[in-house]
């Protein structure tokens, strides 16, 4: 099976559409679109070993994580410790149920799920072709919602936030959670999309007539979204995986306006309202996410001030912007050229999710910072408006089709043809 799998084939860029061939590839080396550079496939040695050691590894470590005490604060005698399952716990008791349910999904249930499907998928368990399908798809629809080494971020910033109150320090899950969140990286890296759909049903492309170097639009042709084999244009449901798609994805400059108009209209709210409420001697604090940002500065912590501003109001920003660039651009309105339009749709496509960092902070100062009446942090209702801007962006920048950033070339190719 493995000399089926690697012989060289056709490939349609899910970036930029172009068509073009993967020869045989030598075990760390990956296929790049000769268009966009996007990366088209990847070797890796032993592909059906290394994820599943590394997906094993990385659960025995979450679970290590969850059973013991994670963080420690000392502040004038008084001590409070958490574990991992405490903070959602906290969330709840404070009436903020909806981040609970977001911290267990993007922290602990979305990366352990992934990690289990690798497990079944590359091991071969016995199992029925539509679980297994089904396993592939949550696999590659849910990794980009698995937000582990975001939280860890958040963690680290907390504690240069609460360095100023008192003594902190890590327990004993927290060094298999920085375990975890690596070996579940290395897992994703592990695992290839085209390699892992050919081990669950291997087919070939019902489309028998080809021309590199041009787009798949073009000749009538398009890859199925998921599992990446080549289709006519005119076939509505993949006869592999039987995911419904399209030649480009449908309204998608609609989709993606309407989504970005709906998180503008939230994140201005998100940055009027208090994301935290401090409460100490019988005194309290609203703090907005610029608020908080101005006094770190004035405390000197100016990395971590740096962080969050970047963070929770830059990279939001720019990404509402970078997205509303890239749809005027689709519609031919704009002047700049379709590979630094996709550059940006990559960095955007990246760094969008890392917002939710000043999230997890909170999160953890609330469960963390339980003082009575010496100091208490509890969430504001700013933080769930920042959450849902953070979680609507993300979901933008998926609805948003790359490849309409390159079918204004065909077209001009087209113009100038006509024209000699």
């Amino acid at each position: 099976m493995c000399s089926a799998v690697h012989k060289t084939r056709y490939v349609l860029c899910p970036h930029c559409d172009l068509l073009t061939t993967l020869p045989v590839l030598k075990d760390g080396q990956k296929g790049i679109c000769p268009r966009c550079k996007n990366t088209l496939m990847s070797r890796w040695d032993n592909p059906r070993l290394q994820p599943v050691v590394f997906a094993i590894s990385a659960l025995i470590m979450l679970l290590l994580a969850n059973l013991f005490p994670f963080v420690n604060m000392k502040v004038s005698g008084l001590g409070n410790q958490i574990s991992l399952p405490v903070i959602p716990q906290v969330m709840v008791v404070d009436h903020f149920s909806f981040l609970a349910f977001l911290f267990l999904l993007f922290v602990q249930v979305i990366p352990a799920l992934c990690m289990a499907s690798i497990i079944l998928l590359c091991l071969q368990v016995h199992m029925s072709f539509r679980t297994r399908a089904f396993l592939a798809k949550t696999l590659f629809a849910l990794r980009a919602w698995g937000m582990a080494e975001i939280f860890l971020a958040g963690v680290l910033v907390s504690f240069v936030k609460l360095m100023a109150y008192g003594d902190i320090g890590v327990g004993l899950s927290f060094l298999p959670f920085c375990l975890f969140c690596i070996l579940q990286q290395r897992a994703f890296q592990c695992i290839d999309r085209r390699w892992l759909w050919d081990n669950i049903m291997p087919m070939d492309s019902p489309v028998t007539a080809f021309k590199i170097g041009t787009s798949g639009l073009s000749q009538n042709i398009r890859a199925c979204p998921c599992c990446t084999l080549i289709l006519p244009a005119g076939l509505p449901v993949c006869p592999r995986c039987r995911t419904r798609g399209r030649p480009r994805r449908r309204h998608s400059l609609q989709w993606t306006m309407a989504l970005l108009i709906t998180s503008l209209l939230l994140y201005i709210p998100a940055n009027i309202l208090p994301i935290m409420i401090t409460e100490g001697l019988g005194s309290r604090l609203n703090s907005t996410i610029i608020a908080g940002v101005i006094l770190l500065w004035d405390d000197g912590s100016y990395p971590v001030a740096l962080v969050i501003f970047i963070a929770s109001i830059m990279v939001p920003v720019l990404k509402m912007i970078a997205l509303c660039w890239l749809c005027w651009e689709t519609q031919g309105k704009g002047k700049a050229d379709s590979e630094r339009m996709h550059t940006i749709y990559e960095m955007v496509e990246f760094v969008g999710r890392w917002s939710m960092i000043d999230v997890f902070v909170i999160a953890v100062l609330s469960g963390l910072v339980r003082m009575g009446q010496l100091m208490s942090i509890r969430p504001g209702i700013g933080v769930v408006l920042f959450a849902m801007v953070v979680m609507i962006t993300m979901v933008a920048a998926h609805t948003f089709d790359p490849r309409l950033l390159w079918d204004r070339v065909e077209k001009n190719m087209q113009k100038e043809s006509t024209v000699d």
